[in-house]
């Protein structure tokens, strides 16, 4: 069964859209104009409020044609909506590039992916099983 999720948009926002039948992410597009010069972050605006099912999250991605051709990306990738907020989703955008970059209202600047979420209960214990792997943290299981 497919979930629903309310959804109110600004008038003038672009209501996020799947483009293509298997894609994962619904476009996010901006609702607003700006200018990031290299270096610069800003939070960007996307007239759009969402009611998500208690048993959901959504996930606020970079887009890969933003980041290979102009060096932008999101400060908090992904960027976690939990289903009791209700305010607007804004997209805190990164400019990585050499040059400024412009949007405008309806610029696809991100991408909003909707995944389960799984809810546990702490089970406090005095040691944790070994394992193979032990403390070994970054890097340890090999390579560069």
């Amino acid at each position: 069964m497919i979930p629903s999720v309310k959804i109110v948009a600004e008038p003038g926002a672009t209501v996020p859209e799947y483009q293509t039948e298997h894609a994962s992410g619904l476009d996010l597009c901006a609702f607003e104009s700006g200018t990031l010069a290299p270096g610069e972050r800003a939070m960007v605006r996307t007239g759009i409020r969402v009611e998500i099912p208690p048993d959901l999250e959504a996930q606020v991605r970079p887009r890969s044609g933003l980041a290979i051709k102009h060096g932008i990306t999101m400060i908090n990738a992904p960027g976690t909506i939990d289903a009791d907020f209700r305010g607007e989703i804004k997209v805190l955008l990164v400019n990585l590039g050499q040059e400024s970059f412009a949007f405008a209202p309806g610029d696809r600047i991100a991408q909003l992916v909707f995944a389960p979420v799984i809810r546990i209960n702490w089970e406090q214990v005095s040691d944790l099983t070994d394992s193979n792997r032990g403390h070994g943290g970054f890097g340890s299981t090999g390579g560069a």
